[in-house]
């Protein structure tokens, strides 16, 4: 997927979108990578540790969840509809994400259904697991978000 196809499934927008690209999709299988081009010029790097920056958790979870929520949306019928993040579980937190890294993101679906998905997510550097987790979604036209 092209940067336009990943902006019609998810959301998120600069600087929130945390997916670059999709090395590759697999709808059959129920498989996505994507991939997240860490750069020292990322805004949480001014404050998430100046000194010795690393990627913060909690947005390596939001890319898992951005890339898993691109292959729950693709696998619905349902285009119209959007992958919100519902659940998070057996999150682990396994090495540092440093600036110049390659986020490689790897989710597997476990379960796709009408009303949402769940994936197994995996987060890579070079082959080592920074982070991996079960993360499910439902899915909801765009304008039940909000108020």
């Amino acid at each position: 997927m092209n940067h336009k196809e990943i902006l019609k499934a998810l959301p998120h927008r600069y600087p929130f979108l945390l997916v670059d690209k999709i090395i590759h999709l697999d709808l059959e299988k129920g498989i996505i990578i994507g991939q997240k081009n860490v750069t020292i010029n990322e805004a949480f790097f001014q404050g998430h540790f100046p000194h010795a920056p690393i990627m913060p958790g909690v947005l390596i979870l939001e890319a898992l969840a951005q890339a898993g929520g691109v292959l729950v949306h693709e696998k619905s019928d349902q285009k119209e509809k959007i992958a919100l993040l519902s659940t998070i579980s057996q999150a682990k937190f396994r090495q540092a994400v440093l600036p110049g890294d390659i986020l490689k993101l790897t989710c597997e679906g476990l379960l796709f259904a009408s009303r949402g998905g769940k994936v197994r997510a995996v987060a890579t550097v070079d082959d080592k697991v920074a982070a991996e987790a079960e993360i499910g979604f439902v899915l909801v036209h765009s304008n039940q978000i909000g108020g």
